[in-house]
């Protein structure tokens, strides 16, 4: 199985960590996180996410962060999918799932790279509303989760 996906089709969570933790029996503990698409904030509904990136560069990226969470981590699998595309309202975004002995680890690599995937990969998201589409920034508070891991952000 690859480590990395990226994808328009949705996925099954049980689907992933099952075939993730397959055949390892050296597994304790399988920690994922689940992103999915907001509504917007408070009067400012989003009617559609659409998500770009650049194919090869993109799916490189996320394997390195994989290979820095390995290098910090006692971990023993890693799977990230990453929705493009057209997305509604609560579509499920992106999956980071890892495996470990323990769960401590897999609790911290899983954490590092949502926090490395936000802000390192190269994924352009646009937002559409009720007074048009418009690009989403990156927010300071996106490198300042980074930052806890001693990476320096570029958004700040």
């Amino acid at each position: 199985m690859a480590r990395v996906s990226i994808q328009e089709e949705d996925f099954d969570l049980t689907r992933e960590t099952e075939a993730l933790r397959a055949g390892d029996g050296g597994v304790g503990a399988v920690c994922s996180f689940v992103g999915t698409v907001r509504g917007g904030a408070p009067g400012e509904p989003v009617s559609l996410m659409e998500l770009e990136h650049y194919p090869g560069m993109t799916e490189k990226a996320i394997e390195a962060m994989i290979d820095e969470a390995q290098r910090r981590f006692d971990i023993r699998g890693v799977r990230v999918i990453h929705r493009v595309g057209p997305l509604a309202p609560g579509a499920q975004i992106v999956l980071v799932a890892v495996t470990s002995a323990h769960r401590g680890q897999s609790f911290q690599a899983c954490e590092f790279l949502m926090d490395y995937l936000k802000t390192q990969a190269p994924f352009w998201k646009k937002e559409h509303t009720p007074e048009g589409a418009r690009w989403v920034d990156a927010r300071v508070s996106d490198d300042a989760a980074l930052a806890r891991w001693g990476i320096p952000g570029s958004n700040a």
